[in-house]
């Protein structure tokens, strides 16, 4: 039986933690896909999956050899990428990961367009806010927003994201509009459900500010603490990518944003390999392009200059 199929057979199951699901992704039946998993434990002598009558989990074992097996498929992937020269014509599966907002709001039709235009790629799409292993997960890309911890990820950045006070007109004619960072203080903010930092920091042109801004309503979600804001129920501190639009309409304003800034980056990450593969290379240069370092999204809003 074919080492690499055993590979890639045990690697899906890994990551789909059940023989059925597993199956559905690669075309076969569950039963071919455990006679290649039972060939490979036998073959290496340990068990690397754990079964039970709902769930499969990765044994000790299973837990080390998977990510030196995916490394070794990528390897051989590249390796054909390299010998085909498939850069003209990215193939195969790419797995993307995004956040919620940023996914919903401005990457759909990137991706869209993207699938459009290569279509001898299937491209599978994982949004969600809970924090993710890349390697784990088998994404073979994830957008990011915010520092980063060190890892061996390789990290291309896509664009900046501005942050910004703001509310509804209604709210500001009834509570003032803030004419320096620490009035701030004398407002309700709309809080974000699972934060742990509760002061904003902002950077002024005398320095870094910090206000601490007492919390009313909460909302794990920026387009539902948006539409909040809109209803007047409060301020908010939130990437320029959610309201812009908003902004531009006038259903909210900006509070002091072409005097102080709040920002932080958005990066691609995927794994580092010697050869990067055609599909995530186009991938990736496709969304700097997207995004570029002037986000369309902040076009015709007063923002200041982040700091250098």
């Amino acid at each position: 039986m074919d080492r690499l199929d055993e590979y890639e057979a045990f690697i899906r199951v890994a990551r789909s933690g059940s023989f059925t699901g597993a199956a559905r992704e690669r075309g076969v039946t569950p039963s071919a896909l455990s006679k290649q998993v039972k060939a490979l434990e036998a073959r290496l002598g340990v068990r690397l999956l754990q079964r039970t009558t709902r769930r499969v989990s990765l044994t000790d074992a299973g837990r080390g050899f998977v990510e030196r097996a995916e490394a070794i498929v990528g390897d051989i992937e590249d390796a054909e990428a390299a010998v085909a020269d498939l850069d003209a014509e990215p193939r195969g599966v790419l797995r993307v990961g995004a956040p919620m907002d940023f996914g919903r709001l401005h990457l759909a039709s990137s991706i869209a367009s993207f699938a459009a235009a290569h279509p001898a790629l299937q491209i599978e799409v994982e949004l969600t806010d809970r924090a993710v292993d890349l390697i784990e997960e088998g994404l073979d890309v994830d957008v990011r927003i915010g520092a980063l911890r060190e890892s061996s990820l390789v990290a291309r950045r896509l664009a900046p994201c501005h942050r910004v006070v703001c509310a509804s007109p209604a709210y500001l004619d009834a509570h003032g509009r803030a004419e320096r960072v620490e009035d701030f203080a004398a407002y309700t903010r709309v809080g974000y459900a699972y934060e742990t930092q509760r002061t904003w920091r902002f950077e002024t042109p005398s320095g870094p500010k910090q206000v601490n801004v007492p919390v009313g309503h909460r909302a794990n979600n920026g387009e539902v603490t948006r539409a909040l804001l809109i209803e007047g129920l409060g301020v908010a501190l939130l990437p320029t990518f959610i309201v812009a639009d908003a902004v531009r309409s006038g259903a909210l304003e900006m509070l002091l944003a072409d005097q102080v800034t709040s920002s932080i980056p958005i990066h691609a990450l995927y794994p580092h390999r010697k050869q990067l593969s055609a599909k995530v290379r186009a991938f990736v240069d496709h969304l700097v392009t997207h995004c570029g370092p002037r986000p369309y999204w902040d076009d015709g809003l007063a923002l200041a200059s982040a700091p250098a």
